[in-house]
């Protein structure tokens, strides 16, 4: 008969319960310490966010999505930034398709993620599974909401309570919705409805909307102006439709003559960019304060796939994520040439900037 003492039994049973807390520890991402001004970069198909350290302009840090869940995150996508109450937030939405090419053929069926993050520690804080795919998820400005899209027929906007996560809102729009975004001045959502051509207008405080806006076709996103205006990128109408946050109409369409990639505007000088992804490029626009209008100012090289645009505060130097060249393109504002490119990860798409 074989005999096993009560020593060696619990020998025995402290080394497995060391090696299984040794594995659990060795699948646990370490915390960091991100306290300094950032980029971070969501790269669509490694699921992992490059940090790059603004003050030198290189990757500091690579950060695992991977939640220890029981789904898979596939390709993560658009990415934006909170700080409240001294502590800072990241969400980035998970569709769980490749949208590089464009945002055509969404699937039926496919859910969606939304996920948050610490943005010092660099660690998922919570894994939101939503019911269809989503193009971004977004906080309100207070930081007690978190909004985001459902890419649907039957479009929606799920609003979130920030703390608990539990779903406060239910808000239909159409056909299609991508991207939700918030003015400047936080009075207003929008959300823009790629199959019906149009932009819902919503109310963050009643949840209501409040206009419907035609714009071009195929719209993804209206972009936030720090001018009034919201500027919506047309995808398959190859334009930006520019809307006045306080009428709601539409004031200007500019003609660009390629597919764009997003919009991002700068108040400091004066400018509206916008990247062209077949040709690698980023156009610029200046504000011309007599005839009170857009115009063309010139166009500089970024690298293949050139998507996503972010600012420093300053306004002086952009960073332009690069899907099909595995980069970010860093560009001097001022005289508009590009300084470097910084390797990141595969598909790198959203962008945002903590400083």
């Amino acid at each position: 008969m074989l005999r096993i003492s009560y020593g060696a039994f619990l020998l025995l049973a402290i080394t497995l319960f060391s090696a299984c807390r040794k594995h659990v520890m060795d699948d646990m991402p370490m915390e960091k310490n991100i306290d300094y001004p950032a980029a971070y970069v969501v790269n669509g198909e490694d699921a992992t966010v490059s940090v790059i350290r603004l003050s030198d302009q290189t990757v500091s840090e690579t950060l695992d999505l991977m939640t220890g869940s029981a789904e898979m995150v596939m390709w993560p996508h658009h990415i934006y930034h909170l700080q409240s109450l001294g502590e800072h937030r990241l969400t980035v939405a998970v569709p769980g398709m490749d949208l590089s090419e464009g945002h055509a053929g969404a699937m039926a069926g496919m859910k969606g993620k939304v996920l948050v993050l610490d943005a010092v520690k660099g660690t998922v804080i919570k894994d939101l599974e939503v019911p269809v795919m989503n193009h971004n998820a977004v906080y309100s400005p207070d930081g007690k909401e978190i909004w985001t899209s459902q890419m649907d027929m039957a479009g929606k906007v799920l609003v979130y309570d920030a703390a608990t996560y539990t779903l406060k809102n239910t808000i239909a729009v159409g056909m299609e919705p991508a991207e939700v975004t918030f003015s400047a001045d936080g009075t207003k959502v929008y959300v823009a409805n790629g199959g019906d051509d149009n932009v819902s207008v919503i109310s963050p405080a009643t949840k209501a909307i409040i206009k419907t806006i035609d714009v071009g076709d195929n719209p993804v996103a209206a972009w936030v102006g720090y001018d009034g205006k919201m500027y919506v990128d047309n995808e398959d109408g190859k334009s930006v439709s520019v809307i006045n946050v306080a009428s709601d109409k539409v004031v200007q369409t500019i003609p660009l003559g390629f597919m764009p990639g997003s919009v991002a505007h700068n108040l400091t000088k004066k400018e509206l960019w916008v990247t062209d992804p077949e040709n690698g490029k980023v156009h610029y626009w200046t504000w011309d304060d007599a005839m009170q209008d857009w115009m063309h100012g010139g166009v500089l090289q970024a690298a293949a796939g050139a998507h996503a645009i972010g600012f420093t505060t300053d306004g002086n130097t952009a960073y332009v994520t690069n899907q099909m060249a595995q980069s970010v393109s860093v560009i001097n504002v001022s005289n508009h040439t590009k300084i470097k490119d910084i390797i990141v990860g595969k598909k790198p798409n959203g962008i945002v900037l903590k400083q």
